[in-house]
């Protein structure tokens, strides 16, 4: 067979894999695909070259192998089948269809988790790290990104540390309607969530701090992040205002990736983080540390 006619062959079964038809062309101009090694050598080569060049799998045929963890659908244990399990009904004429319907959440929550603006990092005490002026700029950008979005708020819960606080309250001047209710949570306040995976060398919490935080940031997750009640009938919007690695656990934990990746992700002040979580227990990640609405000249991440 010719050089020319071994590599139209060769392009006809394998597209424009350019690494296969070199090779192929090399090894036809020095004859091994005949001339040295015999026409039963010729045949094997050929055979195995175009093997090579033949996709392994094409669209039609193809299912992706599954990889990691299935979603677990009972991750905040709401899931309504799992809490029918059991349970008896209280009289033989209960219809347990319209029981399990009742049980159902209907709609969507939507939490925006806004990290605080940039602070003064040379306070003493938690009340000394009050925004600085730059971070009351930026709260005020995030305020009326808020408000742009036109979308009516539930509610506006805050750490209770003093530049989560201040952040909360610039911010809940922009926002539209009567007036959001805030609220002040213990839970949400700054900590160690849990040793990151792969670790750094310039900051090291004692096995303590991991121990004490960890729990206390996950319980802030077990109260905020959860599907809706099934008494709630239309969709919220609840804006959540607190720290860096309290947003990034909670979106690792959220999507069920692995929790102890959360350090990955870098987040600027005053950035929005959109979970959107589906009746069905459903997480969608919509935006991470959004902070494209400030100018380019107002972006921190201290």
């Amino acid at each position: 067979m010719s050089s020319r006619k071994t590599l139209k062959l060769i392009c006809g079964l394998a597209g424009s894999s350019a690494v296969l038809l070199f090779a192929a062309a090399a090894a036809d101009s020095h004859g091994y695909f005949g001339e040295q090694r015999g026409e039963a050598a010729s045949r094997w080569s050929r055979f195995t070259v175009l093997r090579a060049a033949k996709p392994a799998w094409t669209p039609a045929n193809h299912t992706p192998a599954p990889t990691g963890h299935a979603w677990d659908f009972n991750w905040d244990k709401r899931d309504p089948a799992a809490l029918s399990n059991g349970k008896k009904k209280e009289s033989a004429t209960e219809d347990p269809s319209s029981e399990q319907d009742n049980g159902v959440p209907k709609a969507t929550r939507n939490i925006l988790l806004i990290r605080h603006s940039q602070y003064n990092l040379s306070g003493n005490s938690d009340k000394e790290r009050i925004l600085t002026p730059l971070g009351r700029e930026q709260a005020e950008l995030t305020g009326q990104r808020l408000a742009a979005l036109g979308l009516k708020y539930d509610v506006l819960v805050h750490s209770s540390m003093a530049r989560a606080t201040e952040t909360a309250h610039i911010i809940s001047k922009h926002l539209p309607g009567p007036g959001v209710e805030l609220v002040s949570c213990d839970l949400l306040r700054e900590g160690a969530p849990i040793e990151p995976v792969p670790p750094v060398t310039h900051w090291k919490p004692d096995a303590v701090q991991y121990h004490e935080d960890g729990a206390r940031i996950e319980a802030a997750f077990r109260r905020y992040i959860h599907r809706a009640d099934p008494k709630q009938k239309e969709d919220s919007y609840e804006i959540i205002v607190c720290h860096a690695n309290v947003i990034r656990y909670f979106v690792c934990r959220a999507l069920q990736f692995p929790p102890e990746g959360w350090l990955r992700m870098g987040l600027n002040n005053g950035s929005i983080t959109w979970l959107t979580i589906r009746p069905s227990g459903r997480v969608a990640l919509r935006t991470l540390g959004d902070a494209g609405f400030m100018p380019p000249d107002k972006l921190t991440r201290t």
